[in-house]
């Protein structure tokens, strides 16, 4: 359950930079890289719902969960698995606070043990921009001629003598509504994870509150692991 939990943590933490709408058509990438950030400045709150595939490397099969998750600016998150278990992970500033309700259990953390990459962390706080933290180029492998916008490719720039521990992120974009349709993160581990995102709603006025953790009664409370 500790190797879920942990998992869980990484590739959430990873995902939050591409919660926002990319407008597309333009001539240059580094137009559309601008447009990100301009939409990530005008979105104050964003939720929706999500469904996540996990491939872990060494196993032979890997595992699917699905569910919602609420965002609002500076710094406050809520994601919610669903199904096939519940797991509740709250974001306030650089705490990390994940409540599993089936052992009531609560592993507390900071987002800086769990994010295998800087930009995410820095884009969701809205310390950096796209283009500091990453080299963004089309994608070539799985694009569709028939796609209106294009797949992208984040691919992390070097961080001092830190290796990246993600090789690439996939972007797919919805072609209606310019938003982030799925990701697809690449790990330098082997791992891989498949988000696709639902139902997107920006900017609804979400109440602090929903976001905020309570800690229930009677659970047990451990430190996130270090390795």
């Amino acid at each position: 359950m500790m190797l879920r939990i942990v998992f869980h943590l990484a590739v959430f933490s990873l995902i939050l930079v591409v919660t926002y709408g990319i407008p597309a058509f333009a001539e240059k990438m580094d137009d559309v890289v601008n447009r990100v950030d301009q939409r990530y400045a005008k979105t104050q709150d964003l939720q929706g719902e999500f469904t996540q595939e996990t491939i872990i490397e060494g196993f032979e099969s890997g595992f699917k969960s699905t569910g919602k998750f609420y965002l609002k600016k500076p710094g406050l998150l809520r994601w919610d698995y669903l199904e096939p278990s519940k797991e509740h992970i709250y974001v306030d500033g650089d705490a990390v606070m994940m409540y599993v309700p089936e052992h009531q259990q609560v592993v507390k953390g900071r987002l800086t043990q769990i994010a295998a990459s800087k930009g995410p962390l820095a884009l969701l706080l809205g310390m950096g921009k796209l283009s500091q933290q990453f080299t963004v180029v089309e994608s070539t492998d799985d694009s569709s001629p028939s796609q209106a916008l294009p797949d992208l490719t984040l691919i992390p720039k070097p961080d001092g003598d830190t290796a990246p521990t993600i090789q690439k992120i996939e972007l797919r974009l919805s072609s209606d509504s310019y938003l982030i349709q799925a990701i697809t993160i690449f790990e330098t581990s082997g791992n891989i994870s498949r988000v696709h995102f639902h139902h997107l709603q920006a900017n609804q006025g979400l109440a602090g509150d929903l976001l905020k953790f309570t800690l229930p009664p009677d659970v047990v409370v451990v430190d996130f692991p270090t390795f």
